[in-house]
């Protein structure tokens, strides 16, 4: 976290008012001239792009993320506020923009770059490539754990840095007296020699004079005032009394409301239109033929969803319609067994060491498509004004979609302007672009805006899914049992890179992939390719483990004995479960370990498989984050993760039958009600460790964790989910 010389060049300066406004200089020059209008209203002052301070003391901290109930307003605030050694009570935040300004640059650098030293004087040229590739990219994204690991510690905290030493610098010069006698607490400057003080912004002036410093002091973990607590929710308050304004909220004077229909086979298009019915409908102002989808626009949603079930749509032929789940398994299946995958890892020479391994042992596993189901439908309300589109709605990628929208209209990227509001749940859905380009592909025909509302049967059958896969491995063991080569090959690669690699020291790996493709859309579903693939791994070694006849907390502890931080959050973890104690009859114990998005986590569960379906009793999970900025915070994202990874694996299955998705609603495709919902005990590992993500490593690990615990509760394997019919998921 010292390594600030790669962070970026601060830049500040002061406007009329003096009222200073401090954030990450990304070029050379000063950009907040230009986007003063944008950002300020009386008594502030923008002079670049993250931080404003105004003439009462209040900081303001711009955060380029979605809020979408992970609580990244607040991480965000605390962090620069910390090194600002701000007044935590005055204190507050807005929401950049959808602008190409508010590209996120940091989480592009961070991401990049991570701990990699770079002088001083390169930092404004480098911040100004960084600028300019994520403005190409429209990068405001919110997801892939990224915020507090990337835009914090590579934007946030650096800014609040620089500007506590440029104001103790002019404080130093207008009182006389070296800076070294000079502290700051609670946005005031004290020097205690002369029993003076005065508040940040009376210094606004002179020091927007200086030169910014390209190289801020960052604080060590043990002057932290405000990292590393749990500081209280910025968003939580508006939440309780009701006055949070999600996408589904908005309300426009003169809008109605639009309903929609997509194609049941995906990719077909609209051939034929029957709507002379429900045209006379009640509330019906107009019925529209948009090619890829239909829609009805009435003066309510329920009127215009009771008239688009009365349309008669014909759909064109795909050439799908015959395509069945089982048929996509077998092409994946076909795919492997050609022999032509790609590699991934090559590692010594894994064939060689099975040939001659003592025994080798071989496993298949599958997992199928999931939707999101976020609990708040897709929604979107356009507006066509005065030659300008107006959206509003929650995302978690405004700027890119912003630019979408201007590129399918073929319109001026700043004649539309995108509202961005807290999102119901995202999950990734809500970073793709289909929804809202839909609702203003609607509203254009119309002079008043246009609230467009999915039903939860087309949110769950026009979604972007986590894909199925197939995965197969096969392991040379030695005489005791211990793995000598590691061999696997699966489909549908996607991101991270990593989330196939394993932490496992085996030293004969050969990790490939095979492709097939099919009609079926993929999207980033929470934790990408590690839900499949931590499901995978840890299902296997556990298997492994049995043929070595070692339970799988020893078998593993064995093979991460070279890796520390795994170590330790396994040893955590089994210590939280008391491993290795006696269960009651028709009760197991499984664990998993994986990492991912920076973040170690081991889960242990405790099943119950007694009833009709396994009941996870209880969760113990431990987790090395490297530093929790918010520990209420990042629990509460674990214990989301797990319940959103538990659902999944007991209920999750979004099945293709002539080419369409057969589940319509939480009837069929249902979530984890609130008393089948385990006891959840998380523990925080603060290790040092370059910080990590919190949103996305609690959901890999409980999928194998549980399918582990059945094994030890039944001694059958479940290779395949989901798994709460234990006859269907047992091999």
């Amino acid at each position: 976290m010292g390594k600030w010389t790669r962070r970026g060049f601060i830049t500040a300066g002061v406007l009329t008012g003096g009222v200073l406004a401090v954030g990450v200089g990304i070029r050379e020059g000063h950009r907040a001239p230009k986007l003063a209008g944008m950002m300020t209203d009386d008594g502030e002052t923008l002079i670049n792009v993250w931080v404003k301070l105004d003439q009462d003391n209040v900081v303001t901290a711009i955060v380029p993320h979605s809020e979408m109930g992970q609580g990244v307003w607040t991480s965000m605030t605390q962090m620069l506020a910390d090194e600002m050694d701000a007044d935590w009570d005055k204190v507050t935040f807005e929401q950049a923009p959808a602008h190409e300004a508010y590209a996120n640059y940091p989480l592009g650098r961070e991401y990049l770059m991570g701990d990699t030293k770079v002088p001083g004087f390169v930092q404004d040229s480098l911040n100004g490539g960084f600028l300019r590739i994520a403005q190409s990219m429209g990068l405001q994204i919110t997801g892939g754990s990224t915020a507090v690991r990337f835009t914090g510690m590579g934007g946030m905290r650096i800014a609040g840095a620089a500007a506590r030493e440029m104001i103790v610098k002019a404080a130093a010069k207008e009182w006389r007296v070296p800076r070294s006698e000079l502290r700051t607490e609670k946005s005031y400057v004290f020097h205690d020699g002369s029993n003076r003080s005065a508040p940040y912004a009376a210094f606004a002036e002179q020091a927007g004079e200086y030169a910014p410093p390209t190289q801020p002091k960052l604080k060590t973990p043990d002057q932290y005032t405000f990292m590393g607590k749990s500081m209280p929710r910025h968003d939580i308050p508006a939440k309780v009394n009701g006055t949070a304004e999600f996408g589904i909220d908005v309300d426009l004077p003169g809008m109605k409301y639009a309903a929609v229909m997509g194609p049941p086979v995906l990719g077909s298009m609209v051939e034929r239109v029957d709507d002379s019915y429900a045209t006379d409908m009640p509330g019906v102002v107009k019925i529209l033929n948009k090619e890829s989808f239909v829609a009805v626009v009435a003066d309510g949603y329920w009127q215009a969803e009771n008239a688009l079930r009365q349309l008669d749509v014909t759909w064109t032929k795909t050439g799908a319609e015959t395509l069945n789940q089982a048929d996509i398994y077998n092409q994946q299946r076909a795919a492997i067994d050609t022999g032509k995958a790609k590699k991934d890892v090559a590692v010594g020479n894994a064939s060689k060491a099975t040939a001659g391994a003592a025994r080798v042992y071989e496993a298949e596993y599958t997992v199928p498509f999931l939707a999101h189901a976020a609990m708040e439908p897709l929604n979107a309300t356009a507006w066509f004004h005065d030659g300008k589109i107006e959206l509003w709605s929650g995302l978690q990628n405004p700027l890119d979609i912003r630019n979408q929208i201007a590129a399918t209209m073929d319109v001026n990227e700043h004649d539309v302007t995108v509202h961005n509001v807290l999102l119901g749940g995202g999950f990734g859905r809500r970073a793709m672009p289909d929804y809202p380009i839909m609702a203003v592909q609607i509203a254009k025909d119309f002079d008043h805006p246009v609230k467009m509302i999915w039903s939860r049967e087309e949110d769950t059958q026009q979604d972007w899914y986590r894909p199925a896969v197939v995965s197969r491995f096969k392991a040379g063991l030695d005489e005791e049992g211990m793995p000598v080569s590691w061999e696997n090959v699966f489909v549908e690669k996607h991101d991270p890179p990593e989330a196939s690699h394993i932490p496992y020291k085996i030293d004969n790996q050969l990790i490939q992939f095979a492709e097939s493709a099919h009609h079926v859309r993929f999207g980033p579903w929470r934790s990408v390719d590690h839900t499949q693939h931590g499901f995978f791994i840890e299902s296997f070694i556990d298997e492994l483990a049995h043929e070595a006849g070692m339970d799988g907390y020893a078998f593993r502890r064995k093979l991460v004995e070279h890796a520390p931080r795994y170590l330790t959050v396994l040893d955590e973890a089994a210590k939280a479960a008391d491993w290795g104690r006696a269960v009651p009859e028709g009760r197991g114990l499984g664990i998993a370990l994986v990492a991912s998005f920076g973040t170690v986590v081991a889960q242990v569960v405790e099943v119950d498989v007694t009833g009709p379906e396994p009941r996870v009793v209880h969760v113990w999970c431990a987790a090395d984050p490297g530093y929790a900025m918010n520990p209420d915070g990042f629990i509460a994202q674990i214990e989301s993760g797990i319940i959103y990874g538990l659902t999944a694996a007991l209920y999750g299955d979004i099945t293709i039958e002539n080419g369409a998705v057969m589940q319509s609603n939480f009837h069929d495709y249902p979530m984890l009600r609130i008393d089948q919902s385990p006891e959840i005990t998380v523990k925080i590992i603060n290790s040092g460790a370059r910080v990590g993500g919190g949103g996305e490593p609690g959901t890999p690990p409980i999928a194998p964790a549980l399918a582990n615990a059945v094994f030890a509760a039944t001694g059958q394997r479940i290779r395949k989910q989901p798994i709460a019919n234990l006859n269907e998921g047992l091999t």
